[in-house]
């Protein structure tokens, strides 16, 4: 019985070794893995560390572009401030020189009675045409020329 407990002992001692063996034998393939994605970790991460020092050097040529570019902006609405500014005043300066000229032609408008002269003297051309062909041409021109005069004493315009 003691050989046989014995020997049941041994048998037991025997599988639990050949199950250690086999556990080892899988750990050491995952171990081999494990090995085999390290190297590739590192190659990714050497490649990530390229990978940033691009983008910082990318980050920092932007912030001098950025910086440039306001710099630039600040110029140009500095300018176009001036710019509005200037053609505001030229805006009210044209308004001011419209109001003038409308004044002046109000002023220099013909009145009521000067419009009747001059539709009188329309009603009356056809018939001084026909007398100034009649006329010689130097007794027309003087003709024109008082008429002219008198036209322009009545608005108070003659000098």
């Amino acid at each position: 019985m003691s050989h046989s407990f014995g020997l049941v002992i041994e048998s037991l001692v025997a599988v639990l070794l050949l199950l250690t063996i086999g556990y080892c034998m899988l750990l050491n393939r995952r171990l081999k893995r494990l090995r085999a994605d390290e190297q590739s970790m590192r190659a990714m991460i050497a490649e990530l560390i390229t990978a940033t020092e691009i983008a910082e050097r990318a980050i920092g040529g932007l912030k001098v572009t950025v910086r440039e570019c306001d710099e630039n902006l600040g110029a140009q609405l500095t300018a176009g401030t001036a710019l509005s500014a200037k053609l505001t005043k030229q805006v009210a300066m044209g308004e001011a020189i419209l109001t003038r000229l409308t004044q002046i032609a109000l002023a220099a408008r013909p009145t009521t009675a000067e419009v009747s002269v001059a539709e009188a003297a329309e009603v009356v051309a056809p018939v001084q045409n026909a007398a100034a062909q009649n006329l010689s041409s130097a007794k027309a021109l003087l003709a024109a020329a008082q008429a002219f005069s008198e036209r322009r004493r009545a608005t108070g315009l003659a000098a």
